[in-house]
């Protein structure tokens, strides 16, 4: 266990259940890093530096023993929560998204958390903002850690993001974006519109008040009523949340950060990967 983990430490939740069936593989242990490093493996070091204790993994049955595999290699000291996001609901091949990922982590969040993507590098800053807003938190509040999107974009071709707008420092409204890209003349578009290098995105970083589980059931159960039968119907966190800050039960913080984050989507990105982190 992390020498950080007392009641008061954050958790750090990761969402390692995804099937990456753009990438063609398991992009949660794709080795980016000079020593073999994932990009969880990152996160996980980055979230430990920053006063995180206990890390939640979310995995699914049939990568479970790769994913336990690598950790052990990579953080030997490390005592990591595992749980199955395909032990949770009516079982489907695809899984039922982010909102299902948290909440099969249910039993093992228990403080404040931080929820992110397993194949997502967020950068050592955005952890340490992160440990600071949730030193704070109360109930009703949640934090979305948010980057530019000059610095989320590829060098070329185009990417969905989460488009933040942002009011005296609070999230009013988040919309999936498709066709966010570079353009040749250096400027950036988002939807076919050019929009400002530092326009905010979210990249899948919450920070919550563990209280919030109790509203995240009341939506997954209104989901499933809704869906059950929907072979491709997920539920997904940032959904969610708006929903929860209509109704007035939720207020989000926007936490900027000055990283360049990077990720993987395509078979094809690997190799910028790999040279960003070694540059």
């Amino acid at each position: 266990m992390s020498d950080n983990d007392t009641a008061t430490s954050p958790l750090l939740v990761i969402m390692a259940a995804g099937l990456g069936s753009r990438f063609g593989g398991v992009k949660q242990l794709a080795r980016v890093g000079p020593q073999g490093e994932a990009f969880l493996d990152f996160s996980i070091k980055d979230a430990l530096a920053a006063g995180f204790g206990r890390v939640v993994m979310i995995v699914r049955r049939d990568i479970e023993d790769d994913i336990r595999a690598h950790i052990d290699s990579q953080h030997s000291d490390l005592d990591v929560v595992y749980v199955r996001q395909d032990d949770l609901g009516p079982p489907r091949e695809k899984p039922w998204g982010t909102l299902h990922a948290v909440l099969s982590a249910a039993e093992a969040i228990d403080r404040p958390f931080a929820v992110l993507n397993a194949d997502d590098y967020y950068g050592a800053k955005s952890f340490q903002q992160a440990a600071e807003f949730m030193a704070d938190i109360e109930p009703g509040r949640a934090a979305n850690v948010v980057f530019e999107i000059g610095k989320t974009v590829p060098p070329s071709g185009s990417v969905t993001r989460a488009v933040c707008q942002v009011a005296d420092g609070m999230l009013i409204n988040i919309v999936e974006t498709e066709d966010c890209r570079r353009n040749e003349d250096g400027t950036f578009s988002a939807g076919g519109v050019e929009v400002p290098a530092d326009t905010p995105v979210s990249m899948n970083m919450w920070c919550f008040h563990h209280s919030v589980m109790a509203d995240l059931w009341e939506r997954w159960d209104a989901f499933m009523a809704a869906n059950r039968d929907d072979a491709k119907a997920e539920a997904q966190l940032p959904t969610v949340v708006g929903q929860l800050m209509a109704d007035g039960r939720t207020t989000v913080d926007v936490v900027s950060s000055p990283e360049r984050w990077i990720g993987i989507t395509n078979p094809e990105d690997l190799e910028l990967a790999k040279k960003a982190f070694a540059s």
